[in-house]
C-alpha cells in the first residue's frame, strides 16, 4: 500500500461523480466533501441516540408520532364516566322535579280551571328550564374540576409503573444489579414489578455468564494457536528441513495466521456488542492517522493511494474500540479494491456529530447486497470459497462498535465500482 498526498480539487470531479457536498473548513471543523450517504444500517427506531435517515442522511431527526399517554387516557375516561353519570343524574332528577311540579295545584280567586292549567304548565316550563340550564352549567364546572382531579389521581395511580419505566431506561449491562423493589400491596402493578426484578435476576445472570464464557474463550483458544504458531516457527528455522516439508510449514503457518484473525475478529465481535465501560474524548483525526501509520506498515495484496482527508472531529466513546472501528473500515477497503485502486479516508464534525468515512474503488456492489455485507460472515455475492481476504466480519464489528456507542453507520455502493461507510458518533 502506498500512501498519495491529498488530492487538489472535489474528489467528485475525480472519481466521475457530482454526488458530494462541498468543501468548507470552518473553524476546524469540515463540512465536505462528504459522499452522499446511502440506508443506514442499524435499527432506525427506538435506540436513543440513534439518527434515522432522511433525504440524504442528515436531515432533521424523525421523531416518533406523538401518542396518547396511559395518563391522558385514564383521565378522559374518568371524566366521560363523571360525564354519563352526571347526565344520568340530571335525566332522572328533572323526571322527578316534572313529576312533582306536575302535581301542584294553581288556586286563586276569579281563575278559571283553564287559566290554572295554563299558569301551570307555564309554571312547569321556566322551572323546569332555569333547572336544566343551571344544572348544565354546575355540571361542566365540576366536570372540569373533575378532569383536573382525575389527571392528578391518573398520576398517583400511574406512579408505581412510572417507577418501573424509569429504572428499566436506566438499566445497562454495568447496572443489572439495580431492583425495583415495589413495596405495598399484592396487587397487579406489584406482580408486574416483582416479574421484573425476576427477569433482571435472570440477565444478570446470563451478562455474566457471557462474560466468563468470552474470557475463558479467549485464553482456550488462543493458546493452543500460539503454540502451533511457534511450533512452526522453529521448524521453518531449521535450516535441514527439506523444500516440501517447508513449503507445507508455511501453508499450516497461513492457515494458522488466518485462524487466529477469525478468534481474533469473533472475540472483538462479542466485546463491541456489550455494554461500553469507558467514555472518554476521542478525536477521530488521531484514530485515523494512527490506523494509516500502522497499515502503511503492513503488507498487502493490492497497491492502493491512500487519500486522506483528516480534520479534527472528537467523539465519546472507547478509544480501543475506535481504533478497531477505523481500522477494519481501512482493511476492509484495502482488502476489497483493485491492484492500482484508490481510499479516501475523511473525518470531521458534520451537522455537530463525529464523522468518519471510507470510500475506496474496487468491484461493482449492487445496492441489494450493501445490506447483506454487515451480517457476520458475509461476502461480496455470498463468497465463502474465497476468504483469504478475510472471514467477513469487518464490518459486522463496525456496525457492533457503532451501535455501542449509540451512533449510525451509512453505506452505499459508490458509482464506478466500491463502497462508501459512513460513520456518525455523539460527538465528545
Amino acid at each position: 500500500m502506498t500512501a498519495a498526498p491529498e488530492p487538489h480539487g472535489d474528489p467528485a470531479e475525480q472519481t466521475g461523480t457530482a454526488d458530494t457536498q462541498p468543501t468548507s473548513v470552518s473553524g476546524g471543523r469540515r463540512t465536505g466533501p462528504w459522499r452522499r450517504p446511502g440506508p443506514q444500517q442499524v435499527p432506525a427506531p427506538g435506540s436513543k441516540g440513534v439518527w434515522r435517515a432522511e433525504g440524504d442522511g442528515f436531515g432533521a431527526v424523525h421523531g416518533l408520532p406523538s401518542r396518547m399517554s396511559v395518563r391522558l387516557r385514564l383521565t378522559l375516561l374518568y371524566g366521560l364516566l363523571f360525564f354519563m353519570a352526571g347526565a344520568l343524574l340530571l335525566f332522572v332528577v328533572s323526571v322527578l322535579v316534572a313529576n312533582i311540579l306536575g302535581n301542584v295545584r294553581i288556586i286563586g280567586p276569579a281563575i278559571t280551571p283553564e287559566q290554572a292549567a295554563a299558569l301551570q304548565r307555564l309554571f312547569v316550563e321556566q322551572t323546569m328550564q332555569q333547572l336544566v340550564g343551571r344544572s348544565l352549567v354546575a355540571l361542566a364546572g365540576v366536570g372540569i374540576i373533575t378532569l383536573v382531579l382525575g389527571w392528578f389521581v391518573a398520576d398517583r395511580a400511574l406512579s408505581p409503573l412510572q417507577r418501573v419505566t424509569a429504572t428499566a431506561r436506566r438499566l445497562s449491562e454495568s447496572t443489572l444489579h439495580e431492583r425495583i423493589a415495589l413495596e405495598g400491596p399484592e396487587d397487579e402493578i406489584k406482580e408486574l414489578a416483582d416479574t421484573f426484578d425476576a427477569m433482571l435476576e435472570r440477565l444478570g445472570e446470563a451478562f455474566d455468564s457471557q462474560r466468563r464464557f468470552v474470557a475463558n474463550a479467549s485464553h482456550e483458544l488462543r493458546t493452543p494457536l500460539a503454540i502451533n504458531r511457534t511450533l512452526l516457527e522453529v521448524a521453518l528455522g531449521d535450516p535441514e528441513v527439506s523444500d516440501d516439508l517447508r513449503a507445507v510449514g508455511r501453508t499450516l503457518l497461513a492457515t494458522n495466521a488466518r485462524h487466529e484473525r477469525l478468534i481474533e475478529g469473533l472475540l472483538l465481535l462479542a466485546r463491541s456488542e456489550r455494554e461500553l465501560t469507558t467514555r472518554v474524548p476521542v478525536d477521530l483525526a488521531e484514530v485515523a492517522s494512527t490506523v494509516l501509520k500502522h497499515s502503511g506498515r503492513r503488507e498487502h495484496d493490492n497497491d492502493v493511494a491512500v487519500h486522506p482527508e483528516l480534520t479534527s472531529g472528537t467523539a465519546s466513546g472507547d478509544p480501543v474500540l475506535l481504533e478497531h472501528l477505523v481500522s477494519n473500515l481501512v482493511e476492509n477497503a484495502i482488502k476489497h479494491n483493485a491492484d492500482g485502486g484508490e481510499l479516501w479516508i475523511r473525518t470531521g464534525l458534520l451537522d455537530g456529530y463525529a464523522t468518519v468515512q471510507v470510500e475506496n474503488t474496487g468491484p461493482v456492489v449492487p445496492a441489494y447486497e450493501v445490506e447483506r455485507l454487515f451480517e457476520p460472515f458475509r461476502r461480496l455475492n455470498a463468497d465463502r470459497v474465497e476468504s483469504a481476504k478475510g472471514a467477513g466480519l469487518g464490518l459486522s464489528i463496525v456496525r457492533s462498535v457503532v451501535l455501542a456507542h449509540r451512533g449510525a453507520v451509512y453505506a452505499a455502493p459508490r458509482p464506478g465500482g466500491g463502497l462508501i461507510v459512513t460513520v456518525r458518533l455523539p460527538p465528545g
